[in-house]
């Protein structure tokens, strides 16, 4: 129900519902840290950060010491969906790095490493940063099997467009990450935690120098606007393209 309500724009309706079924799910180890992360997501789309860190403070953060990758990972989506609203996350990452330190070598998911390299990212920690990137690389030329290809098909793609947006080279992040953006599907997960890809190349086109990408994330936005018509955050991101004076 909670991606339904997410999927059809109707933040209103999540919250509701996740607010009066809270006592239904709170004890569900497996799921409960996933669940606020829906109901944090509602609060982010409609601009209210103030209510989206609190739940972030109060329940996310303090359920990924349950060392589930899943909560690993909704923690590191969240703090990066935060930045892309403006939202200074302060020390935040930190938590996160450290716990997933010990998992570089893991390579179980690419879109576990994925949400790892977002935490060595956001501290800024270079040096973890390329020893996760020479791991994956040695993974896939010394690995066989279905993960092997993924990451050598895109894994490794959108490693790379973060890294340089993470870098401060928008462009390079855009070139990177648009020809495998509809294969984006192949590393997991659903639409509603793949989306975070989906903003991330908007954002990262909208911060590029180049006219043309400023050109893509307008179209891209009336893609997403298509899609999805009740979307505060798509409506906020439109004002930022416009704001660009994009032909």
């Amino acid at each position: 129900m909670a991606h339904v309500l997410e999927m059809m724009g109707r933040q209103n309706d999540g919250v509701t519902f996740m607010s009066s079924t809270k006592n239904d799910w709170t004890a569900c180890g497996m799921l409960a840290c996933h669940n606020f992360w829906h109901w944090a997501l509602y609060h982010l789309e409609k601009g209210e950060y103030e209510s989206a860190v609190a739940i972030y403070d109060s329940e996310i953060s303090k359920r990924v010491h349950s060392g589930a990758l899943l909560d690993i990972v909704d923690a590191s989506s969240f703090l990066f969906r935060l930045e892309m609203e403006g939202v200074d996350v302060g020390d935040r990452w930190n938590e996160i790095y450290e716990i997933c330190k010990p998992h570089v070598g893991d390579h179980i998911l690419a879109f576990n490493d994925i949400h790892m390299l977002m935490s060595t990212l956001g501290t800024k920690q270079k040096e973890e940063t390329e020893k996760l990137m020479e791991s994956i690389k040695t993974f896939i030329s010394e690995q066989t099997g279905a993960q092997r290809q993924i990451y050598q098909e895109v894994g490794m793609s959108i490693c790379e467009a973060f890294q340089a947006y993470s870098d401060g080279d928008f462009a390079k992040a855009v070139e990177l990450f648009l020809p495998i953006r509809y294969r984006v599907w192949r590393i997991g997960g659903s639409n509603a935690q793949r989306d975070l890809f989906n903003l991330f190349l908007i954002n990262a086109a909208l911060k590029s120098p180049e006219k043309k990408h400023h050109q893509l994330a307008r179209s891209l936005l009336v893609e997403r606007k298509t899609l999805k018509e009740s979307s505060p955050m798509t409506d906020r991101l439109m004002g930022k393209a416009l704001a660009l004076h994009v032909d």
